[in-house]
């Protein structure tokens, strides 16, 4: 059984950087099979129970399953799982089989009809829903929720649910939280560095200011590392957030209305600076709480041998670089999915619903009567 750690290194999943540490091999990430599918996107527990110094949690499968329920579980191969994604600023939707054929995934406005249209499949022709309940903004996820609970609710469909935490996974369903994020995440903190240095985040804030940061001087800034004195493996980006605002305003570059393209080159110079120095410092702080939780998780199960990264900086080749540091120092190999599977899509979310469906692990269907919004939001606070 493959033991996964898992931080949540931003609010939305779809933009989180997921790490993994598995006893064994996966297969090779580009041809998406099951096992790596599932060792990659199966990171959705419930609501976690505190304790003081880890948080154990246990997700438990829904009274109709316990009962063995009336609805005949599909073999893999025919098993089909819609995944809504809408934590964040973009919605996305997938279709995906459970044998881990991705027959499609979408992000834009109308996303779920698309999903189902690309898949050439009907709501009738799913078996489940599965939908992101946080972290996140609330409002995105209310809308998602409020979508799958819909379908679930007209189509008589399972309805499966959850998010991504720093956890040691022994299998699913089975985790130990040794971390997460407690105000902004790295994802957030390039977004809106991005942003405030007037970089193009069309493509995304993360890989503009990672190609800008090239240019510049990586300790031309003297940014402090945020929670040096706290030992665990939480993360806080929100200092460094502040400093780099303070940083734009104190050398007055004009970025809220000069867009780097406009940028003089001493502008610019200033600008790549600041970048490099910012993402020097916010991959310093991951490296230092993902190594502490390496090492937490390797004394729990030493067996481990694998350290994989998924989410959105996963797609950050800086990152991933400084990443296999940690990888390498602790005699583990770095494994990362395919750049299309680290940013916002509902393929992980799918996934997931997959692996807890098969595992009995849903709500029943609402009931007719129920209201559309009635315990939308009850199921969102959970675990916001």
């Amino acid at each position: 059984m493959a033991a996964t750690l898992l931080p949540t290194l931003s609010p939305p999943v779809s933009r989180a950087a997921a790490l993994l540490l598995l006893r064994r091999a996966p297969p090779l990430p580009f041809s998406l099979p099951a096992p790596l599918l599932r060792r990659l996107l199966s990171s959705t527990p419930s609501p976690p129970v505190r304790s003081p110094a880890f948080r154990f949690l246990a997700t438990m499968p829904s009274a109709a399953a316990a009962a063995g329920g009336s609805r005949a579980m599909p073999d893999r191969a025919d098993l089909l799982m819609l995944g809504i994604e809408t934590s964040c600023d973009d919605t996305a939707a997938a279709v995906v089989r459970g044998d881990g054929v991705i027959l499609s995934q979408v992000v834009s406005s109308q996303v779920v009809q698309k999903a189902l249209n690309d898949a050439n499949v009907s709501e009738s022709d799913l078996c489940a829903v599965a939908v992101t309940v946080g972290p996140g903004l609330s409002l995105c996820l209310r809308v998602g929720v409020h979508k799958a609970r819909k379908i679930a609710k007209e189509f008589r469909l399972p309805i499966v649910g959850g998010h991504n935490l720093l956890v040691l996974a022994h299998e699913l369903g089975k985790y130990v939280q040794l971390g997460t994020t407690i105000d902004d995440a790295i994802g957030e903190a390039y977004d809106k560095s991005a942003r405030w240095l007037g970089l193009d985040i069309r493509k995304g804030g993360g890989p503009a200011l990672e190609q800008l940061a090239l240019e510049g001087d990586p300790k031309a800034i003297k940014f402090s590392v945020p929670m040096r004195q706290h030992k665990d493996c939480n993360f806080s980006y929100a200092g460094l957030k502040t400093q780099v605002r303070l940083a734009i305003e104190s050398r007055n570059i004009p970025a809220d209305h000069i867009s780097i393209s406009s940028a003089t080159e001493e502008d610019r110079q200033l600008r790549a600076n600041i970048a490099a120095s910012f993402q020097r410092v916010a991959v310093l702080h991951l490296e230092e709480r993902c190594q502490r939780a390496v090492e937490w998780a390797l004394k729990m199960e030493p067996s481990i041998k694998y350290f994989v990264v998924s989410g959105g900086v996963a797609s950050n080749q800086y990152v991933r670089t400084h990443l296999n540091h940690i990888a390498d120092k602790n005699g583990l190999q770095l494994v990362c999915p395919p750049p299309s599977l680290c940013t916002d899509n509902g393929v992980m979310i799918a996934w997931t619903g997959i692996e807890h469906f098969i595992a009995g692990r849903f709500d029943d269907p609402p009931a007719f009567d129920e209201p559309d919004d009635m315990q939308v939001m009850q199921q969102i606070n959970m675990v916001s």
